[in-house]
């Protein structure tokens, strides 16, 4: 039996700050991956200028093109990210607006996607992650739906390093990852 190569997944935190919990949620992602898995972290989210149909097409920023090369580039993407307004944060959406301007060429339509996030209450991120998933209907980017990774009371489960320590939610996160290698490498074979 031949090993599948490994696949490359795009992870894109949605907040901002250096000390955020979904950065080390992130972090926790790349070390929990299967073997089959190697996730690459998109760091230039700040960088990305508000969404300007002027600049569209021939003049678009090569902060986006580059985002849209690393897009392209990935097998799937892991959106981990918390809930601002029960929504989606607003420079995450500015980076998903850039990406989807191409139409069927957009470097997101049919991208396979997961999505996680952790806060300090008690929802989670299910508000925010129901309007992403809303989101990307719009580029008919198929999202992971089970196991959810949606991460309530983040102060019990990650130190003040912002390191995921808690040992179910490790596992969580582990079997999510495991099921999000399996559900790329399904729509891989349509």
């Amino acid at each position: 039996m031949t090993t599948p190569e490994r696949l490359n997944i795009l992870g894109i935190c949605g907040s901002l700050r250096a000390a955020s919990l979904n950065r080390g949620l992130l972090r926790a992602a790349i070390e929990l991956a299967p073997p089959d898995m190697s996730i690459t972290t998109y760091d230039d989210l700040a960088l990305i200028p508000p969404y300007n149909g002027d600049h569209d097409g021939d003049q678009i920023p090569a902060v986006v093109s580059a985002l849209n090369t690393a897009i392209q580039a990935a097998d799937g993407i892991l959106f981990v990210t918390p809930e601002y307004n029960y929504s989606v944060p607003g420079q995450l959406k500015n980076a998903i607006d850039w990406a989807s301007r191409g139409g069927v060429q957009s470097p997101l339509r049919g991208k396979a996607c997961a999505v996680m996030g952790t806060s300090p209450g008690v929802s989670g991120t299910m508000r925010m992650q129901h309007h992403l998933r809303q989101i990307l209907v719009f580029t008919d980017s198929p999202v992971l739906t089970q196991p959810e990774v949606i991460l309530p009371k983040a102060a019990e489960r990650f130190d003040t390093n912002q390191n995921l320590t808690d040992a179910s939610t490790r596992d969580l996160v582990a079997r999510h990852l495991v099921a999000f290698s399996k559900w790329v490498r399904a729509l891989q074979q349509r």
